[in-house]
């Protein structure tokens, strides 16, 4: 099948977030497995959620794998000028929610697999489809534990993200965490009386702010980014019940994403310290801090292998760094050589008439192309 049939048959499934993905997975499952792969399907505990490995070619380890995810995020409250999972083309663009993040590449893959069924490969093609990974990653740690024990590991991966088919060789570790500020319910004509939650989240909110500026001065940086140091980022605060009531407890969400030369251990450990500072010294009031997810970040240095075999995959010299966070900071982490290329910008994702530009399909389809070639004849 041609990468733009199976696009549009893609996007036709609203794998938003948080809803279930199996109707895509079971697609993909049965595509694959017509064409000749081994495919091993991976549940949530849910059974709403669903990944796969897929491998066609010698049994084992190594082989090189294609990584995407099957998730997209919500087109609830955008502004489409037509239906976001119906594939539109106007002129030399695709419209459709997931067309660059990230099913564009994940149909050129498929049609990779249907285009290498029945030649012989010396090294395997192995293909890898996630869930969640828009909620912050969640899908593929739980899947890495069943890669060894079914298809076995790559020697590289290449996860899809849309970098304009740019080798991205490294993107910052994340960790998001929540704060609880508790404090003492009381009225408020009575308010120095009691402990204020919000002046707890507010007190803690200006460590962090201190935490960021510090970074910004004198913290680690790394110019291949367009932020080039570490980032703390407060995204949420929620507190108090009425105006006459002092607040009991306000509820903060916050972020830090850090690069590669700074350790994520340490901004944790500033921003625990910056929860003690807030600390009112009163029993069963404070500020404590709970981790609720993450993702390790990617960086390579120019001359990895890696890297190398990935720009001449994509025939294009010029590597990048990305803002974002992907899924190949935990396949490096499990000692997966991994980077980022794919098709499309992430300027056009995650908005209203989320589109993908048929050149950039092309050029996928012709790195498909390319890598066949090296399995086929290994070099």
């Amino acid at each position: 099948m041609h990468s733009l049939d199976l696009l549009d048959r893609l996007v036709a499934f609203p794998t938003v977030s948080g809803d279930s993905n199996v109707l895509m997975i079971d697609f993909v499952e049965d595509y694959l497995s017509q064409r000749g792969f081994e495919v091993h399907r991976i549940a949530d505990d849910t059974g709403t959620k669903a990944g796969l490995f897929g491998r066609i070619g010698p049994a084992g380890p190594g082989g090189v794998m294609l990584s995407g995810h099957s998730d997209v995020v919500p087109a609830d409250g955008e502004a489409w000028s037509g239906d976001p999972f119906r594939l539109r083309r106007d002129g030399d663009r695709l419209y459709a929610r997931g067309t660059t993040d990230m099913k564009g590449f994940l149909a050129s893959a498929l049609a990779l697999a249907d285009r290498i069924t029945g030649r012989r490969l010396r090294e395997p093609l192995k293909l890898s489809i996630s869930w969640d990974e828009e909620a912050g990653c969640l899908g593929i740690p739980q899947m890495l534990r069943h890669l060894g024990p079914t298809i076995g590991a790559p020697r590289l991966c290449i996860v899809g993200e849309p970098t304009s088919m740019q080798v991205a060789t490294g993107h910052k570790g994340k960790a998001s965490l929540r704060a609880i500020c508790r404090g003492e319910a009381g009225h408020s004509s009575m308010a120095p009386d009691f402990i204020n939650a919000l002046h707890l989240a507010a007190d803690f909110i200006t460590g962090v702010r201190e935490i960021q500026a510090e970074l910004a001065r004198t913290g680690a940086r790394d110019e291949g980014y367009t932020v080039p140091y570490s980032t703390v980022h407060v995204g949420r605060m929620q507190g108090g019940t009425a105006l006459n009531i002092v607040p009991e407890q306000a509820v903060i969400d916050l972020e830090y994403r850090h690069v590669a030369a700074e350790s994520s251990e340490a901004i944790e450990d500033r921003l625990r310290e910056a929860a003690r500072r807030a600390d009112p010294g009163k029993a069963d009031c404070g500020v404590s801090l709970e981790r609720l997810g993450g993702y390790p970040g990617l960086d390579h240095p120019p001359d990895t292998d890696c890297v190398r075999e990935g720009v001449t995959l994509s025939g294009r010299r010029q590597t990048i760094k990305v803002g974002y966070g992907t899924e190949a900071g935990h396949f490096a982490a499990a000692g997966i050589p991994t980077v980022i290329c794919g098709p499309g910008s992430m300027d056009q994702g995650h908005i209203a008439d989320e589109f993908l530009a048929m050149d950039q399909l092309a050029a996928c389809d012709a790195f498909m192309d390319r890598l066949a070639d090296r399995l086929r004849d290994g070099t």
